[in-house]
């Protein structure tokens, strides 16, 4: 069987650390499973997260949505991508008319084979990001801007990630493109995301996973992902 993990919002909080008792369990997981990652942030963040004991048991980290591969310090392959200079204003434009008051204008991340557009600012307060996840949970913002994104620029993915970001790829270069690594696997794959509704960076790649007869789990949090896993080694 292969387990495959998104991280922010699935092993741990967005953005944050794991939960120490999770973090010990998992590590024994993870020593005992075929443990792949696939999150949208780059290498450093992803080290900084979940640490380098749980970076490097897994058999395979695909970082920046699969466009940035490791096999622990080995880099297998990775993709490159600059945002056009049109995609890049039209999003400056979106972040300078959105009526969210507390903005950091640090708002694109660049990061091989993606950039992640953020309204509030890469670099903001924590107190700032939790009244943009509020703002953005009535208002909607990420997923109006990302979809008025798609239908001006079809040769470009733009997916809601983690709490206030948008992750721009080529488009098929989205989380999906992970599977074409799994096709001589032989097991049943397990898919753990929390963004699976569609416009969601874990959307095409649980599509895919289901497609393929496989098995897929949209979780709330780190503990839904925890019991989960409870249920299924027991």
């Amino acid at each position: 069987m292969h387990y495959i993990f998104d991280v922010d919002g699935t092993l741990t909080p967005s953005r944050q650390l794991m939960n120490k008792h999770f973090e010990k369990w998992f590590e024994n997981f993870s020593a005992h499973h075929n443990v792949y990652l696939v999150t949208g942030s780059d290498r450093d963040k992803t080290l900084a997260q979940v640490g380098d004991v749980i970076y490097n048991l897994a058999k395979t980290v695909y970082n920046c949505s699969g466009n940035d591969v490791w096999k622990q310090d080995k880099n297998i392959r990775s993709n490159y991508f600059q945002l056009p200079d049109n995609v890049k204003k039209d999003l400056t434009i979106e972040a300078n008319d959105s009526r969210f008051h507390a903005k950091n204008g640090d708002h694109f991340d660049e990061r091989p084979g993606l950039v992640n557009f953020s309204v509030v600012g890469r670099n903001c307060s924590l107190e700032n990001r939790f009244l943009y996840v509020q703002w953005d949970e009535h208002k909607n913002e990420r997923e109006i801007i990302a979809e008025k994104m798609r239908e001006k620029y079809p040769d470009l993915n733009f997916q809601v990630a983690g709490e206030t970001g948008i992750d721009i790829t080529l488009k098929g270069l989205d989380k999906s493109q992970i599977l074409k690594d799994f096709i001589t696997h032989d097991g049943a794959i397990y898919f753990f995301g929390d963004k699976m509704e569609y416009g969601g960076n874990d959307y095409e790649l649980g599509l895919a996973v289901a497609r393929s007869g496989n098995h897929v789990h949209q979780v709330k949090d780190w503990r839904h992902t925890w019991k989960i896993l409870k249920e299924l080694s027991a």
